[in-house]
């Protein structure tokens, strides 16, 4: 008789919890509790096409981007679960155009406050594209008891104590780093649990995928035209030309280049001149998941992690995926 040895996220949590002195088992909690708000999500959106959910919601977020109903759900869901862990003191969603402080008593004892992307390419969802939610977690800094301010969340992304994402897809999959390395579940729905399903993943040092919207070609940097231009040219040597992929979810096209090697972009440009991603809900998270798979991320510059963001929803130029890639895009933008 066959025998399955089956890992799930909390077993594994459980596991490297050793991982974390300074903790007794609230990270753990906490992550728990955001896998159990995914796995309400996913549900919601595999009926998307059945209930009365998809579609715009008629109203617009602190982005100036139109609310899709998903949207709402997704906010609300995540934000209830980190409420009732008991280990969160505050969130910071891209929907709201504040922090959301909790109050009560347990919460404000909590050691950890959560930034997210609840619901990142949601507008997709009419169309059965995969979309995802994005987290990162950091330790507070004021004092537990007390509340958290607009401070506790504008630490530099170098503070991450953990950060992951969900991908909605054909199977869905919660990926994470709390700096120890990269693993992935996939949920069983025949139980219910997320299960380890790729550990230790490494992302390729090169890749052979570009990912990035080329209907904005004529407003980019002179920099990413070039190195568009480079993706392209034939050379057997070095593998290219490369081949373009964008989904335009940030979570299904990062996730693709993760595993497979690749790099995606969306540099700042006429119509954005700061970027379009926020540094504190998207930039960061993903930044520190690439990094941790051997990737790299920098906004062109500088390194995403080493940015302290200004505010909430301050934007940011990005590229993130496999090292050369990213290297080769920093080399085409300091020479244009």
């Amino acid at each position: 008789m066959n025998t399955y040895n089956i890992t799930t996220l909390n077993d594994f949590v459980i596991m490297r919890q050793k991982d974390f002195p300074y903790a007794k088992g609230e990270l753990s909690r906490l992550l728990h509790h955001i896998g159990t708000a995914a796995k309400i999500v996913n549900k919601k959106i595999n009926k998307a096409g059945l209930v009365d959910i998809t579609g715009r919601s008629g109203t617009v977020n602190i982005q100036g981007e139109d609310q899709q109903k998903l949207d709402f759900f997704a906010d609300r869901i995540f934000t209830d679960a980190l409420r009732s862990s008991g280990e969160c003191c505050g969130i910071a969603t891209e929907e709201n155009q504040n922090e959301i402080i909790f109050t009560e008593k347990l919460a404000r004892k909590g050691k950890y406050i959560v930034c997210m992307d609840p619901l990142d390419g949601s507008s997709n969802i009419d169309f059965n594209v995969s979309v995802g939610s994005i987290f990162s977690i950091y330790r507070r800094l004021t004092s537990r008891g007390e509340k958290v301010t607009n401070e506790d969340f504008l630490q530099g992304g170098n503070n991450q104590v953990a950060a992951g994402y969900v991908i909605y897809g054909s199977s869905t999959m919660l990926v994470y780093t709390t700096g120890n390395g990269v693993n992935g579940f996939t949920l069983d729905p025949s139980i219910g649990e997320f299960c380890l399903s790729h550990s230790d993943i490494t992302t390729p040092a090169d890749g052979r995928i570009y990912s990035i919207n080329e209907g904005n070609y004529i407003y980019f940097p002179e920099g990413i035209k070039k190195y568009i231009k480079y993706c392209q040219e034939k050379d057997e040597s070095s593998g290219r030309p490369f081949t373009s992929r964008y989904i335009g979810s940030l979570v299904s096209d990062f996730h693709r280049n993760l595993l497979m090697g690749g790099v995606f972009l969306y540099p700042q440009n006429a119509n954005v001149p700061e970027g379009k991603l926020r540094l504190v809900y998207e930039c960061n998270p993903v930044a520190f998941i690439a990094e941790q798979a051997g990737g790299a991320a920098s906004d062109g510059q500088v390194r995403i992690l080493n940015k302290t963001p200004d505010s909430l929803h301050q934007r940011s130029p990005f590229y993130a995926g496999s090292m050369n890639m990213v290297n080769r895009i920093e080399e085409f933008l300091s020479h244009s």
